[in-house]
């Protein structure tokens, strides 16, 4: 999904290349397997009902991704982001090209109708994620579940999210590093000037949408990496991953490499970010509906 992965990629690679993770998603209190219980068919039943989205709409599973990235390095992995209101995350600058929202709110319907009141929008969000790579065939990972949906969504806490223009890679790990990731997730001005000028030929006055990942339009690869490598990211953010030599390192060898390495590091990193903040226990709720508090 290399384009769509690309909308991801600006936000969530700058995930999949530092670890520093003060503990592992069982230590936050999420365990894999949490619904075979009490709702035993939940993640094929998300799984079913991804398949047929991607299918459709195949551009929404960078959509979700990044949602579900926007959703953890707010307030945590707690489903804020799909809180309606004139004040909330879901209403702030920085979310207002978010999509997918009505994605969350099917999969929730269906998980609603064979177990109610049991599966959390923050897990729909974390395994809708998972599905949404999987299904550009992309890796699959283990996703551990048991997340409780917050009550709370601020508008004025999306400030937390790094900008597409960080100015330097210190400012970027900085921004993960406080989040519990490090530079192995994390994975303008330099620019090349002629890949630029062809961008500048394609972006008239009415041109609102661009590839930023050119050929590889519904396909989760490595040729962000590639791009990156050859100055070729748009994002001020992808350019300084070639600033630092270990992140360095890490575009160099994803972009030479076999997909198989990123894609071990790509789960592993989606397991470390789906557990910021998590809410579990007696925290939060279960929501009956994703767009509101019950």
């Amino acid at each position: 999904m290399a384009s769509k992965a690309l909308v991801f990629l600006l936000l969530l690679l700058p995930l999949a290349l530092f670890s520093v993770f003060s503990g592992s998603a069982e230590a936050q209190g999420l365990t894999v397997g949490f619904y075979n219980t009490t709702c035993p068919d939940a993640e094929t039943i998300v799984y079913n009902e991804m398949s047929e989205i991607i299918k459709n709409a195949p551009s929404l599973a960078a959509a979700l991704l990044r949602m579900h990235f926007h959703d953890c390095f707010v307030r945590g992995c707690d489903a804020s982001i799909l809180l309606n209101g004139s004040e909330t995350e879901k209403a702030a600058f920085p979310n207002l090209s978010v999509r997918g929202f009505g994605v969350i709110d099917r999969v929730k319907a269906k998980l609603e109708q064979a177990c109610p009141a049991t599966v959390s929008c923050a897990d729909i969000l974390a395994l809708a994620a998972r599905d949404a790579v999987t299904l550009t065939n992309g890796p699959s990972w283990a996703v551990p579940t048991g997340r409780r949906d917050g009550r709370v969504s601020i508008g004025d806490d999306t400030n937390q999210l790094p900008p597409p223009n960080v100015p330097s890679i210190s400012d970027l790990t900085h921004t993960f590093a406080c989040k519990g990731l490090s530079a192995k997730d994390l994975s303008d001005d330099t620019l090349d000037p002629a890949y630029a000028a062809k961008l500048r030929a394609k972006c008239k006055s009415d041109t609102t949408l661009v590839e930023m990942d050119p050929g590889s339009r519904s396909t989760f690869d490595t040729s962000y990496f590639e791009l990156v490598s050859k100055r070729r990211g748009l994002f001020a953010s992808d350019a300084v991953l070639l600033q630092d030599p270990q992140t360095r390192a890490y575009v160099r060898g994803y972009a030479s490499g076999c997909s198989s390495e990123f894609f071990k590091d790509f789960g592993e990193s989606m397991v470390k970010m789906s557990s910021i903040g998590v809410l579990t226990g007696t925290e939060g709720e279960i929501r009956k509906l994703c767009s509101a508090r019950n």
